[in-house]
Order: C-alpha cells, then structure tokens, then sequence
C-alpha cells in the first residue's frame, strides 16, 4: 500500500473543513482528563480530524498530524490482535453487551462471575490483553509493530511519561484485575499485565496514523498490506461490539447521533468506520462527563451528516 499525503481531495477535505470552521465558532469543550496528571494539560480546544479511504490515500484538517494520547483507541487493536489468534474462544471470557456503566467500574464483575461485559471497558480490556499477552509474550510490542505497520509510521512509540502517570494512578485498574482473577479469568501475574495495558494505552499516535491503523476493519479484515488478519465475519464482530460499546454508557447517543462503529479514548480522540469506504479518526481533548471528546462526537455527527456515509 502506498500512502499518500495530500491537501486537497474531491471528496472528503471540502467536507473536513466545513467541519473545523463549524466547530472553531462552538463554545464549550468540555475538559481535558484530569485524573490521568500526564493528560490534564491539554488544550481541550485543540482540534484534528483525518480521513483515510481503503487504499491509503489521507486526508486531514487542524492538528491531524500531532501525537496524542491513543489510550482506550488501542482496545480496538489488541480485540483484533486476540481475535485472529483464539477465534471464538475469546467470548467465553469477555462479553459483547453494553454495559451501562462507568468504564471503570467493579459494579457488575461480582455478580456475573468475573466476566466484563465487553473488550472496551476497563474489565474486558485487561482480559483481552491478558490472553494476547499469554500467545505473544509481548502485548504491548505486538500491539505496537502492528500500528506501525498498518500507518506506515514507524517512529509510533509509547509515552513513557504518560504510562508512569497511569501506573502511579492504576488503582482501580488493579482492583479489577485482581477481582478477576479471583474468578480465574486472568492467566498472567497481575503486576505484569498491568505494565501491559499501560503500556498498550500510553502509545502516541495522531489522527493520520490512528485513521490508517483502522483501515482493516474498513475492507473486511484485510491488512494494508493486503494480507489478512480477521474473517470477513470477526472484522463484522468487532464493527458491531464498537457500534454498541465503543463509546462507553454513551454508546446508543453515539450510534443515534453518528451512525459509525466507532471507539474513544480519554486522550480526546476517537477512531470510526465506514465499512467498505473509509476509516476516521478526531482528536480535540475536552471530553464530556462519560469521557467522551465533545468536539469528536460533534464532529462525527457533522460528518455523516454532510456526506450521507452511515452503517444506517
């Protein structure tokens, strides 16, 4: 695959700027997340958007070349990653309901046995990077070379400034892990796991890149460089359980608003897809009180609005 850097595009960059123009006149951001102390810095009114059609091609407005903060984008990536290793066998640790709770909350672990209800939520991401992290010894790297390989960017790294901020922080990260493994649904030391998922979250990507590294799920499972990592069906799965789960107790607003699969992080970005047409990503730091970017959802909202591109 080659990948192409332009400013100007027929289809998507009119629209990308329309955007940026509607949301520079917005007042209100919302806040930047303050409980990550590495995060609580950031301009929420900083604002990106890039767009990536299936063979590569990029297109992007605002900061869409600046690193951020990936955090929960990432879950989607090691899902993918697990998902092409131990099939459906996944599912009998994790879930793929909605959870109508905070992203990291205990609430629901007691009563249902130690399984999360899906991959996106704290729970479930740490059960899914423990078993990617049983089958490579390295989840974190696994998660990294595949990033870099997919967005032709191989500088991509790890913040470490930002995963010492959220190991120092991790407490409740902890509680969950070792609550789940009282119900024997973790494999690895949970000290270990831990360095792990902080890892995976601390990765620093922009929009470009994060907008590119989702292209598979776009073509139906195929890679950039078109090999395949999912089934056309896993690729459907993960499409799905992003739709219903990506954006946290905030999933059905986002389904109704934007109509996308799509996943957010508390860096201020999330990554959409429209299957068989192109992948998204918006970054703006200033999330709402579920943890969700207000400027990306709005923008989101925009966007397939003016283009007419939905799943609906």
């Amino acid at each position: 695959m080659v990948i192409m850097t332009t400013t100007s595009s027929p289809t998507f960059l009119p629209v990308l700027e329309r955007i940026a123009e509607e949301l520079e006149r917005t007042p209100g951001r919302g806040r930047a997340a303050d409980y990550i102390p590495a995060l609580a810095a950031c301009d929420p009114r900083t604002f990106g958007m890039a767009v990536a059609e299936l063979d590569g091609t990029v297109y992007g407005v605002g900061e869409w070349r600046q690193p951020f903060s990936a955090q929960s984008i990432t879950k989607v990536f090691t899902l993918a990653l697990d998902l092409a290793r131990e099939g459906d066998e996944l599912w009998e640790h994790v879930g793929r309901e909605p959870s109508g709770n905070p992203f990291n909350s205990l609430v629901q672990l007691e009563y249902e046995n130690g399984i999360p209800r899906n991959p996106f939520i704290n729970a479930g991401a740490l059960v899914v990077t423990d078993r990617l992290q049983t089958r490579t010894g390295d989840a974190a790297g696994e998660l990294l070379d595949f990033l870099r390989a997919e967005s032709g960017n191989l500088a991509l790294d790890f913040d470490q400034e930002v995963a010492a901020s959220e190991t120092a922080h991790g407490d409740r990260n902890a509680a969950l892990a070792h609550f789940m493994a009282s119900y024997g649904n973790i494999d690895n030391e949970v000290p270990a796991l831990l360095d792990q998922y902080f890892r995976q979250c601390s990765i620093a990507a922009s929009c470009a890149d994060l907008a590119l590294a989702t292209g598979f799920l776009a073509r139906h499972g195929i890679r950039a460089d078109g090999s395949r990592l999912l089934s056309r069906s896993q690729a459907k799965q993960v499409n799905a359980v992003m739709l219903t789960c990506g954006t946290y107790d905030a999933a059905g607003d986002f389904a109704y608003r934007v109509g996308l699969p799509g996943k957010s992080g508390v860096g201020g970005g999330i990554i959409a897809v429209v299957p068989g047409r192109c992948t998204l990503c918006v970054w703006s730091p200033g999330l709402d009180e579920r943890g969700n970017s207000v400027a990306g959802v709005a923008a989101l909202d925009r966007f397939t609005t003016l283009t007419g591109l939905s799943v609906f």
